[in-house]
């Protein structure tokens, strides 16, 4: 066996011919989805190779997710491995008894990371266990793990490199090392379940074959994020008043004809296009035409398509530093990227323009698209229930605009829906369920709304949902803003919903109405005592907003009013909190 283009040096050409001498078909399609694996991953490679797992045919799928997408990948997993007849099951990690877990085989883990590092609440304990001291040694199991998260964020994929490391500190043997992928993930997620399969699976590939079980997809499972549904913009409305300091639209969708269907709690992914200016100064800055060709993974298009449709250009992230770092030597940009604070400070605020700027090189139009991610789509908390509104989808969208470094910058998406659609517009759309967001099934349930800002969005789905099926239980609604009469998002909507019966209790917080500032917390610790009696009757608490700060806040509050009027110890608090969490009845939408 020969290996062309000298891309091995001689030493290593002799250990690959070694190895593949005598390979069966199985042996080769192990290695192969092997390598792929190693391609995919961002660890460093193994010393060892990992070992194969024992061919009981038997697996044990554990998920940990937020918004379902962990869910839908085990989901795929699942059905290709029972169609190449291996015995499956799919378990929610909140559902599994760590026990279990020293006499487990073979185990693939499915897990998302959400906000900076943190395992969604159904992965909290089965984390804290694999992780700690009391996780047992596991010499026998063999597993893999499949990492969601999101390269914006620092702890890109913390939750699942943490639990590799820890099963593989445990003695498990990896079958293929840990995936990482960032939020547009569908791509890599079939290739690997694909490999995965050939590598567990027996029996030759019969994906070919009818499958009498399977199920065909509804209209409505036509689109996603690779096939969007161009929606038509049916109203856009500025719901701020002109003394406020936010812009902040209500934008109607219509979605007739997709067959789409969607549930309070869900968003809606809108793929947006890049500010025109800051694509045509990009260009102008690197002194390309914008008519040279380059190479996607969505296909083949201008350089200027690529950079206004296909390509991440107003925000930064790690990867992209340090490609932009490997790429051109640059050592001030080097002292940056080894400076934590430094780079946490230069990925704020920032954009594609600010590094060629800073930090010149002379790219081609291939060099720079490399560079670059992935255009990822915007997700909108939806703020509409479709028993409502039918065949449209409504968002409430804040739009990002500010000034640094004596240029005008703004969100793409947000400036997109803002400044360059209108009425009779089309935008594409996909939803992106949320199971982890949901009413509760008994209408008769007490439910706490907190929000702020533009997170009060999915509270109007919810409200819309029990007004047109004459839910009438109990619903309190806390809402935070700046200023009473130019912030106060849906204010006639809330009255109206209130006057007849569907909202029972609101609370509203404006910080900047009187010269102490009032938040929703310290609406909270006003009403404490109702708040708790709420609790103790059954009641859901639901939080929608800002997960560095507001989030954050609300959660230390209610902690401090389980201590003073549950009389609990800041250990039974935060038990109590996950205790709410596992059982559904405290549920987050962050962001």
């Amino acid at each position: 066996m020969s290996i062309p283009f000298n891309f091995l040096n001689e030493q290593q050409q002799n250990a690959l011919s070694s190895l593949s001498a005598g390979l069966n078909r199985e042996q080769i399609i192990w290695l192969s989805g092997y390598f792929q694996g190693l391609l995919n991953s961002s660890g460093n490679i193994p010393a060892t190779l990992p070992v194969q797992p024992q061919k009981n045919k038997q697996l044990k799928i554990l998920y940990g997710t937020h918004t379902g997408r962990s869910k839908t990948i085990a989901g795929q997993l699942a059905g290709k491995l029972a169609a190449r007849g291996v015995e499956v099951q799919a378990v929610a990690l909140d559902e599994y008894k760590t026990r279990q877990l020293a006499s487990e085989t073979n185990l693939v883990f499915i897990v998302s990371t959400h906000g900076e590092g943190e395992p969604p609440a159904m992965a909290e304990d089965f984390y804290e266990f694999i992780t700690g001291k009391r996780s047992p040694q596991l010499p026998k199991l063999n597993y893999s793990v499949v990492a969601l998260g999101d390269k914006s964020y620092k702890l890109f994929c913390k939750t699942g490199i943490d639990i590799d490391q820890a099963l593989a500190k445990a003695g498990a043997k990896s079958i293929l090392p840990v995936l990482t992928l960032d939020v547009d993930f569908e791509d890599q997620a079939a290739q690997w379940i694909s490999q995965f399969t050939d590598i567990f699976a027996e029996t030759p590939d019969a994906s070919d074959q009818p499958n009498p079980a399977s199920i065909p997809p509804s209209q409505s499972d036509l689109y996603s994020r690779k096939n969007p549904f161009r929606a038509t913009v049916i109203d856009k409305v500025k719901i701020t008043g002109r003394d406020s300091d936010k812009e902040v639209y209500h934008v109607e969708l219509s979605l007739d004809g997709s067959g789409i269907n969607y549930e309070p709690g869900d968003s809606v992914g809108i793929l947006a296009n890049n500010p025109p200016a800051l694509v045509d100064a990009i260009l102008k800055q690197t002194n390309l035409s914008g008519t040279e060709q380059v190479t996607l993974k969505e296909g083949n298009y201008s350089l200027q398509e690529a950079l206004s449709d296909h390509l991440e250009i107003t925000v930064l992230n790690r990867e992209v530093i340090q490609k932009y770092l490997e790429k051109t030597g640059n050592k001030k940009l080097q002292e940056i990227i080894e400076d934590e604070t430094a780079l946490d400070r230069y990925l704020y605020g920032h954009d594609v323009l600010d590094l060629l700027e800073e930090f010149p090189f002379s790219f081609s139009a291939r060099e720079l698209a490399d560079l670059l991610r992935s255009f990822p789509a915007r997700l909108y908390s939806i703020s509409s229930s479709q028993s409502s509104v039918g065949d449209e989808v409504h968002i409430t969208v804040a739009t990002v605009r500010y000034s640094h470094k004596g240029r005008e910058r703004g969100g793409a998406c947000s400036t997109f829906l803002a400044d360059r659609i209108e009425i009779d517009s089309t935008v594409p759309v996909f939803i992106e369920k949320n199971p982890a967001f949901k009413l509760p099934e008994n209408e008769k349930t007490p439910v706490i709304l907190i929000g702020a800002g533009t997170g009060v969005a999915p509270y109007r789905a919810f409200l819309q949902h029990r007004e047109a099926n004459n839910q009438k239980g109990k619903t309190w609604l806390f809402f935070g803003e700046r200023r009473f009469h130019s912030d106060f998002l849906y204010q006639a909507e809330w009255q109206k919903l209130q006057k007849d019966g569907y909202l029972e209790k609101i609370d509203v917080a404006f910080s900047r109405d009187q010269e102490e500032k009032i938040y929703v917390q310290n609406r909270l610790i006003e009403r404490q005592k109702e708040v708790f009696a709420w609790l103790n009757n059954g009641a859901n608490i639901y939080l929608c907003g800002d997960i560095k700060q507001m989030a954050r806040d609300v959660q230390k509050t209610l902690l401090q009013i389980f201590e003073t009027e549950g009389g609990m110890s800041e250990e039974k608090a935060l038990e109590y909190l996950k205790t709410l969490k596992k059982e559904k009845r405290f549920q987050t939408d962050v962001y």
